[in-house]
C-alpha cells in the first residue's frame, strides 16, 4: 500500500527544509500546504519537490483546515497518509513501521510513535514539552499533529473540523473512535520536534491556546460519553480565574484574612510535585491562569456569535 505525506507550515524557514529532506523520496505524493509564509517557504517545498498548496489567507485560517486541504490534495492516490508539522522531521524507519501496523491492524486507523524535542536542554519551556511529548504507548484516546492515518477512515469522519484553532487532533480521534475505529501509540521512534520555545510569553500563549482548546472540546463534545476536556475546562477556571477572583472580593470586602487563600497555590505544586517534579508543578499550576484566559476568549467569541482569532505563540 501507498504513503503519502501533508506537511503543514508557515515560516518554519530552515525546519521546513530538513522536514521535507527527511521525506523526499519516500512518500508518493508529498505535499505542503502554506498558511500565508513570508520567509520563502513556497520556494523552498517546490525545490524540494513537494506539491504546493497555498491556503487562501482571505479566510481564517487553522491548522485543522490546513490539512484538510492537503488532504483534499490527494485524491484517491493513497491508502495511507503521514501527517507533519513543518518544524517535525521524520525518524529513520518509522514509515515502514507504522504501515505495516495499519496494513496488520485493519481496525486502526491512527498511529503514532514516539515525538522528541530535538533541543530539550534549550529552555525550561523545551524540556516542559518534551517531557509533554512522553505518553503511553498501546491504545490511545488521541494522537498529536504528527500521526500516519488511514486515509478512508479520515474520509468516513469528513476529516478534521475547520474551524478549531487548536485541539483539532483530540477532536478527529474522538470522532474516529465513535465510528469503532482505533488511535494506537507506538513505541517508536517518529519525529524530532524544534518547538523553539525559548521566552516566557511563547510559553504562556501556548498555554492560553490550550485553554481555548479545553472549552471548544468541551463545548462539542462534553455531554457525550467521553466528556472530552470537561475536567480540564474546570480546572482552568478553578486555579486560574475562581479561586483568585474569590479571595480578591473577599480581601477586599469581608476581611484580608482571605488572602490565606493563596497558600493553595503553594500547597497545589507540592501536591502535584510529589506526581512528578517540581519544576513541572509550578509550570502546571501557573500555566492555568493563561489556560483561563483561553477558556474566556472561547466563551466571549461564542457569546458574541464570532469566531476566536488564532493564538500563535512562535
Amino acid at each position: 500500500m501507498s504513503i503519502s505525506a501533508v506537511v503543514i507550515g508557515r515560516n518554519e524557514g530552515a525546519r521546513l527544509v530538513a522536514c521535507l529532506a527527511a521525506l523526499k523520496g519516500k512518500v508518493q505524493p508529498l505535499i505542503y500546504v502554506d498558511s500565508g509564509s513570508t520567509d520563502g517557504s513556497v520556494a523552498a517545498a517546490q525545490q524540494a519537490g513537494a506539491q504546493v498548496v497555498s491556503l487562501d489567507m482571505s479566510q481564517p485560517f487553522t491548522a485543522a483546515r490546513a490539512r484538510n486541504a492537503g488532504l483534499a490534495a490527494l485524491g484517491d492516490q493513497t491508502s495511507f497518509v503521514q501527517l507533519l508539522d513543518g518544524d517535525c522531521v521524520i525518524r529513520d524507519g518509522w514509515l515502514e513501521t507504522a504501515q505495516r501496523y495499519l496494513h496488520e491492524n485493519p481496525k486502526a486507523a491512527v498511529v503514532c510513535g514516539r515525538r522528541r524535542e530535538r533541543h530539550p536542554d534549550a529552555s525550561v519551556y523545551n524540556a516542559l514539552i518534551d517531557d509533554e511529548w512522553n505518553t503511553p504507548c498501546g491504545p490511545a484516546q488521541a494522537c498529536g499533529g504528527d500521526a500516519m492515518m488511514r486515509l478512508a477512515a479520515l474520509r468516513e469522519v469528513g476529516g478534521y473540523r475547520d474551524q478549531m484553532i487548536a485541539g483539532e487532533e483530540p477532536e478527529l480521534c474522538l470522532r474516529l473512535r465513535h465510528k469503532g475505529w482505533q488511535i494506537w501509540r507506538l513505541d517508536a521512534e517518529m519525529t524530532w520536534h524544534d518547538a523553539d520555545l525559548t521566552r516566557f510569553g511563547q510559553w504562556w500563549q501556548r498555554c492560553r491556546r490550550a485553554g481555548h482548546a479545553y472549552a471548544e472540546g468541551a463545548a462539542l463534545h462534553g455531554r457525550g460519553p467521553d466528556h472530552l476536556w470537561v475536567g480540564e475546562t474546570r480546572r482552568a477556571l478553578l486555579w486560574g480565574l475562581a479561586l483568585p477572583l474569590y479571595t480578591l472580593l473577599s480581601s477586599l470586602f469581608v476581611t484580608h484574612w482571605a488572602l490565606a487563600l493563596l497558600l493553595l497555590y503553594p500547597v497545589q505544586i507540592l501536591r502535584l510535585a510529589a506526581r512528578k517534579n517540581l519544576n513541572w508543578a509550578f509550570f502546571t499550576t501557573l500555566g492555568k491562569f493563561a489556560e483561563a484566559l483561553g477558556v474566556l476568549q472561547y466563551y466571549v467569541a461564542r457569546l458574541m456569535g464570532r469566531k476566536s482569532r488564532l493564538i500563535e505563540y512562535k
